[in-house]
């Protein structure tokens, strides 16, 4: 592949568990013991952040993880159980210095005060690093959690009424991300005066009512942290159809897409662009990053025997959502490489075994993308807004009043 890059990827990881195999676990580098505790994930983020990473995401839900899309199973032989994504991040911020840190919101049942409140408080507590990833849920027992409201069954995915309520649920999820950034804007930058001779500590006129009214929750605000360092924390959400497609070109920073191969990239690129413009914000910039679940060994055949062990142990082969890359790390970098070319600006892989593929990553990847002039040498910003190349957005509330 050319070595000549005009625009050097961008490359994150997407930690969940002890990896996205579901027998990850039973891998002697696993640490099933360690996974709730707090140095597991330092140290995961640790392994990220030493390969210059721009961020990791980190999984979450209202449930316990399942095998099957709609409802929980009762599988015992699988990781079952989360610690908060929000609060990993939060705990892991302190000790580190550059990476960002996006943990996974669900939009469906959670108040979007709440959480811009929690991520407007993670962004200080790193110094500016923080994004989310919003995602929804159509389960009928995450719903039973809070007692709110009723989700129906869902008995095929690609019916009339599946297709209605998934529209339904990412309309909600754009209302709750359009409150969210309001509430992050309800202060203005300089809102505090801090002013101990005077007596003054806020400018009551630079906070804003952000009178936001929606479908499914009304929000009046002003919020009660003050606006972010970053102005505005990464915004992410992963798209698989034209639905979720939509909810990134409206309101997203980066959408995670799961193309196969080159063609159905530049065809995913092109449908979110035109989004983007049908929403108004052709503008403004946004990324579109490919999804990938790696299992990486220096040489492809101890990759796919170790697969193939991986798989004999669940039980049966493993499917995604997203492609399955299984080889060395030169292999990747050549299939980042092409998926580059059509139109993709980074990439978060899935460490199928945490403890094996992220350190493959950092340390095998990473350096093949540096030879070729693809990857940076060192961090370059000290927000993740910057290291994405993304300027700190104005306060909506402040240029209107100007």
């Amino acid at each position: 592949m050319s070595s000549t890059h005009p625009s050097p990827l961008h490359l994150a990881v997407a930690l969940d568990g002890t990896g996205w195999h579901p027998a990850s676990w039973r891998e002697p580098v696993a640490r099933p013991r360690d996974l709730f505790t707090a140095a597991y994930w330092a140290d995961l983020v640790a392994e990220a952040e030493r390969g210059l990473l721009d961020f990791v995401t980190i999984e979450d839900g209202l449930g316990p993880q399942s095998s099957h899309f709609l409802d929980p199973d009762e599988r015992t032989d699988q990781v079952r159980g989360r610690l908060d994504a929000v609060l990993i991040a939060s705990r892991v911020a302190p000790l580190t210095r550059h990476i960002g840190l996006v943990p996974t919101v669900v939009s469906t049942h959670t108040e979007p005060f709440h959480i811009s409140k929690a991520i407007a408080t993670l962004d200080y507590v790193s110094t500016g690093r923080a994004g989310l990833r919003v995602q929804i849920t159509a389960r009928p027992d995450e719903a039973a959690h809070f007692g709110r409201r009723t989700v129906p069954r869902i008995q095929a995915y690609d019916s009339p009424d599946a297709q209605e309520l998934v529209t339904d649920l990412f309309d909600e999820a754009a209302d709750f991300v359009e409150a969210v950034r309001r509430l992050w804007d309800s202060w203005e930058d300089d809102a505090e005066i801090r002013d101990a001779a005077t007596g003054r500590f806020i400018d009551r006129d630079k906070l804003h009512y952000i009178d936001f009214e929606g479908r499914h929750f009304n929000v009046k605000g002003p919020s009660i942290t003050p606006r972010p360092p970053q102005g505005q924390p990464i915004v992410s959400a992963l798209a698989h159809d034209s639905v979720p497609y939509r909810l990134v070109a409206r309101a997203a920073d980066i959408g995670y897409v799961t193309p196969h191969d080159a063609d159905e990239a530049r065809a995913i690129v092109a449908r979110i662009r035109a989004g983007q413009d049908a929403a108004g914000r052709a503008g403004e910039p946004l990324h579109v990053f490919g999804d990938l679940l790696v299992l990486l060994d220096d040489d492809p055949a101890a990759a796919t025997a170790r697969r193939e062990r991986l798989d004999a142990l669940a039980g049966q082969p493993y499917t995604s959502d997203a492609p399955i890359f299984t080889g060395t790390p030169c292999q990747l970098a050549d299939r980042l490489e092409e998926f580059q070319e059509a139109g993709l600006t980074g990439f978060r892989l899935r460490p199928a075994v945490a403890g094996h593929d992220l350190p493959a990553i950092t340390r095998g990847l990473v350096p093949e993308l540096q030879r070729r002039g693809a990857f940076r040498r060192a961090y370059e910003a000290d927000t993740l807004r910057r290291l994405l190349g993304l300027s700190r957005p104005a306060n909506r509330y402040a240029a209107a009043t100007a």
